[in-house]
């Protein structure tokens, strides 16, 4: 079930929402519990079951290693097999076909293999999981005993499908008492609001333009076709992927929980360190504080700090997806800050701020090149296209056409992806209280629309 249709906006909240405020506070956990699991089962009803499993292990598992610790054990052995096995069911679920498809090219060979759906949301929530237990291991949080919290902890449909992800430590406290005022619920709507445009106004229509250059022959492209396409899909991926965690942040402040931010408006960055710093928050904080900093972060010599990001940055990269441009997105950005870090950064504080923002803008579309196409050869090719490396003319009428009719949008994306257009808002609130409100509700019926008349509304997020 996406947030972005019509179902979930007038029927699955409505009912979910009615339900949690009426009955009593002893069964509102029960009640989101179920809620996610309709959510979740909606369009997956067999992988509910897989993440029930992983629910039950972890939680048994977190159990067994705090008793050891009581004993005067580590608890080293259980922690070791529950990361293996939570690796290994995630490995098998999104990396099985890519490690055949990688052994066939090894082997110049056909490896027969039944290709697995991958059950959304489960890297999102095998993370989560796995953050709950280094954390008990490490004696950070307190173990918890009701299975059925635990099970909400993983589960809550929020940001159960793709993220922001959600340490249990942030929310624990949340999860045995809460209270929603009815400032938090306004504030809650109003930033689900923010996110649903996001995806349905902005991030559908930039995608629906960069699927029609994707689709266009070589004789139909130029270079200015090929930047106008990226840019599409550059502030498409933002605008979907921050819509859904506004939308998830809104949400969970409806039913009286506080995540974490995962965007601060990253495409404002003037280098590529603080480009993320600012992009996909929760994630870059998972591999700091469970992969980058136990591996010796930057407090060890250069040779093993380089080693310790190219191994962070692999591991992101392969988080994303399986397949090879990914892992390649992943080291060319860890590359990328081994180079700020050590050789440039000092001359990049020099230059204009407008060159560092170029500079930036210009590394990440560079990037997002990789991530946007089906293989490394794709990309390798697009990147061509771009650069007139290629045998494309540099503009076309098809080129001058699609700027001419998609200018509007892509200026719109650009102003609403920096603070200008938030700031804004929260002046007009200011002097216009109630003109605040008539523009959500513009924007909540110019978004049910949108839904009602358009099959066009994918989430990019979904497919990691």
């Amino acid at each position: 079930m996406l947030f972005s249709s019509i179902v979930f906006l007038f029927y699955f909240l409505p009912i979910v929402l009615l339900l949690y405020f009426v009955l009593p506070k002893k069964a509102k956990n029960m009640v989101l519990l179920l809620a996610s699991f309709v959510f979740y089962s909606w369009g997956e009803p067999v992988y509910v079951f897989l993440m029930l499993f992983s629910a039950v292990f972890n939680y048994a598992m977190a159990i067994d290693i705090r008793r050891e610790q009581i004993r005067g054990k580590s608890g080293r052995f259980t922690l070791v097999f529950t990361v293996f096995m939570n690796l290994l069911i995630l490995s098998f679920f999104k990396y099985y076909g890519f490690l055949m498809d990688t052994l066939s090219a090894l082997f110049h060979t056909e490896i027969h293999y039944t290709a697995l759906a991958l059950p959304i949301g489960i890297s999102f929530y095998t993370f989560q999981a796995l953050s709950y237990i280094f954390d008990v291991y490490r004696n950070k949080v307190k173990v918890q005993v009701n299975p059925l919290k635990f099970a909400l902890y993983l589960s809550l449909f929020p940001q159960l499908i793709a993220g922001p992800i959600v340490k249990y430590k942030d929310i624990a406290e949340q999860l045995e008492n809460r209270h929603t005022t009815l400032e938090d619920f306004g504030l809650g709507t109003r930033r689900f609001i923010f996110g649903l445009s996001k995806k349905v106004l902005l991030a559908n229509n930039l995608g629906a333009v960069y699927d029609q250059i994707s689709t266009l022959g070589d004789d139909k492209l130029s270079v200015l076709t090929c930047w106008i396409g990226i840019l599409c899909y550059t502030l498409q991926i933002y605008f979907d992927f921050s819509g859904y965690s506004d939308m998830a942040i809104g949400l969970g402040r409806m039913f009286g929980f506080s995540f974490l931010e995962n965007f601060n408006y990253p495409y404002i960055s003037r280098t590529v360190t603080e480009f993320w710093r600012r992009w996909h928050m929760s994630l870059s904080t998972w591999f700091r504080e469970y992969v980058y900093i136990p591996l010796g972060g930057n407090r060890v010599r250069p040779a093993r700090h380089i080693l310790n990001l190219l191994i962070v940055w692999a591991l992101t990269g392969l988080w994303h997806g399986a397949s090879w441009n990914f892992v390649v997105w992943g080291l060319y950005y860890g590359v990328l800050l081994i180079i700020e870090k050590y050789f440039l950064g000092h001359y990049i504080e020099k230059a204009p701020r407008w060159l560092q923002h170029v500079y930036t803008m210009i590394i990440v579309m560079i990037g997002w090149v990789f991530f946007s196409q089906t293989d490394l050869s794709a990309a390798m090719s697009y990147l061509r296209d771009m650069f007139c490396l290629g045998s494309l003319p540099v503009a076309d009428m098809q080129a001058l056409y699609l700027l001419r009719s998609n200018l509007l949008l892509m200026v719109l994306g650009c102003i609403c992806s920096a603070p200008m257009a938030l700031e804004q808002f929260e002046t007009l609130e200011k002097k216009w209280g109630f003109a605040g409100n008539i523009l959500l509700i513009v924007l909540f019926v110019l978004c049910t629309a949108y839904l009602v008349f358009s099959s066009y509304n994918p989430f990019l997020y979904f497919r990691f």
